[in-house]
């Protein structure tokens, strides 16, 4: 049982990936465009350039895409990670020590989420790997013609 889960983790976590990435995406869009609610569920917009609220749409719509698709994974998780915890303990944690208490808990969820993908990478199904895959094949081609043929 061990060795089919092991065999499956790159797609769980490439999954796990697509959800985060398309929910935080979806936070952005929602802040940005009033679509899906609009900014906390209000229906409306924020002001563009206003700090945070635009930068951290803008952060959600911009690393949630490049999470989902899986391009830049580990530096999009890291901004979006970050983001998160400053969203955590400069808007909720003042209210609250614990996220039940204090509203937090979508803001500290992303913050781990993204941790943990700045540390995994995008596991499959991602444009990472298709770019690495492509990359590394380019490379032993370009070796390849390099090395001289004994004779």
């Amino acid at each position: 049982m061990s060795g089919r889960l092991d065999s499956a983790q790159p797609y769980a976590l490439g999954l796990f990936r697509i959800v985060v990435g398309l929910l935080f995406a979806c936070h952005g869009a929602a802040s940005l465009f009033g679509v899906l609610g609009g900014a906390s569920g209000t229906g409306g917009t924020v002001d563009a350039g206003t700090w945070p609220g635009w930068y951290a749409a803008v952060i959600q719509l911009v690393g949630g895409g490049l999470v989902l698709l899986g391009l830049g994974t580990r530096a999009a998780a890291l901004v979006s990670s970050g983001s998160m915890a400053y969203a955590y303990f400069k808007v909720h944690q003042p209210d609250a020590l614990w996220p039940m208490e204090n509203g937090g808990e979508a803001s500290a969820m992303f913050c781990w989420a993204f941790l943990l993908l700045t540390f995994t990478g995008s596991g499959a199904l991602g444009l990472d790997r298709l770019f690495a895959r492509r990359t590394s094949e380019q490379e032993e081609a370009a070796a390849e013609r390099q090395t001289p043929v004994a004779a």
